[in-house]
């Protein structure tokens, strides 16, 4: 019960702080035409990421090119997560498996002939 407890009020703490970070990162759009453009760029870079708002509703959002970044590289890391699951979940079913090495003497490829690549993706 006790653990229960802890759990319960450590996620209501995670979402408080969740909801405060994003209070702290809206900027109302009005702070745009009153020419306060750079003051926000420098709060992007600071911060990451600023949200504006128009009419109380979320109008676009910022983000520093380091956040952008990390963002993109997060959603490859997911694409090649569930890439790695379908094609584990084929092999369960049964899909045949063709050793590396069987597949470079199909296409008359040595591993020599792949030095110098930086990325080479088979399907």
């Amino acid at each position: 019960m006790y653990n229960q407890k802890n759990t319960e009020m450590g996620d209501k703490m995670n979402a408080y702080v969740q909801a405060t970070e994003i209070l702290r990162s809206t900027v109302p759009v009005s702070r745009f035409n009153k020419g306060e453009a750079s003051k926000i760029f420098d709060e992007v870079a600071k911060t990451g990421i600023k949200i504006a708002m128009k009419n109380n509703k979320p109008a676009c959002v910022l983000l520093s090119p380091e956040k952008f970044e990390a963002i993109m590289e997060d959603l490859e890391d997911i694409d090649l997560i569930l890439e790695a699951e379908r094609r584990l979940a084929e092999l369960d079913a049964g899909a045949e498996c063709v050793p590396f090495e069987q597949l470079l003497a199909k296409e008359g490829l040595t591993e020599a002939d792949l030095e110098g690549w930086e990325d080479v993706e088979i399907d």
